[in-house]
């Protein structure tokens, strides 16, 4: 079986968003083409609460799906479709914007912030779908611990299990991989997907033939390949892990909403700026 080897390494930059929120923008416009179907991935880490409790007040989305999970904090949230709830340690919220959704994420302060929110993107035949939402409380995530390593499953399958979802439109896989130091992980994979790894705290060895050694804080995009090989290096390695079948569509992309043409982008703008979206 081939390991994948790596095709780029991202590390990101720092930006200020919301409504001065401190974060790293991993992926974003730049490299969206690269991780198809993924479009952003912001990542935070802060053990100080200013750095994030301005928040993201209401703000639209349309034509994606939003995932906020947390190994660690607390977000409140709200949205047009009159959901609210709490993210907390190990939970995630999954959010599909489709036609209109209107939404904000307060966090609160906490003794540490630590998590990501990845866009995913929606097919264009199912941009305009109903916005629904989806509550993934740490207890809905399934978990499983093996000698040497532990595997939350928020979304996808592993080993068998299915996670807290599958996704309705883009069958994206979302893990969350703990090592300990010196364990070598391996994980099979569709050869046509993209498959990333963001590296959350540690080291690791990544890569087939070709390994290199790389720390926290970086996204690792792998070529064509049968099966992921990763090794902790001499600390810990904590990781999420990325998968989903590329859509090869065009992007038009203006702020928070995501669509194939910049007329659909100018017509999104236009119900926001008339008070009609979402209704």
């Amino acid at each position: 079986m081939s390991a994948r080897e790596i095709n780029k390494v991202v590390t990101g930059s720092a930006q200020v968003d919301g409504a001065g929120v401190k974060l790293i923008r991993v992926i974003g416009y730049a490299n969206v083409w690269d991780f198809d179907p993924f479009l952003m991935l912001d990542a935070f880490d802060s053990h100080n609460s200013e750095d994030y409790v301005k928040g993201f007040p209401w703000h639209p989305h349309r034509g994606i799906e939003t995932i906020t999970y947390l190994i660690q904090g607390e977000i409140e949230h709200g949205d047009s479709m009159g959901n609210k709830g709490t993210i907390r340690d190990g939970g995630c919220q999954w959010m599909t914007a489709g036609k209109a959704v209107l939404h904000q994420e307060m966090p609160k302060p906490s003794e540490r912030m630590l998590g990501v929110q990845v866009w995913l993107n929606l097919p264009k035949k199912s941009k305009m779908v109903p916005s629904q939402y989806r509550d993934l409380s740490s207890d809905k995530i399934p978990r499983i611990s093996e000698e040497g390593c532990q595997v939350g499953i928020i979304s996808g399958n592993y080993k068998g299990k299915t996670g807290a979802t599958e996704g309705d439109y883009v069958k994206a896989t979302f893990l969350d991989v703990a090592l300990a130091e010196a364990f070598t992980w391996e994980y099979e994979t569709n050869p046509e997907d993209t498959v990333f790894v963001y590296i959350v705290e540690g080291e690791g060895y990544f890569g087939g033939e070709d390994k290199q050694l790389l720390t926290a804080k970086r996204a690792i995009l792998f070529k064509k390949g049968e099966e992921l090989v990763i090794t902790a290096g001499k600390q810990p390695l904590r990781m999420f892990v990325f998968t989903g079948k590329p859509l090869r569509e065009p992007i038009a992309w203006g702020g928070p909403i995501v669509m194939n043409t910049s007329d659909e982008i100018d017509q999104a703008f236009k119900e926001i700026r008339q008070g009609t979206f979402g209704k």
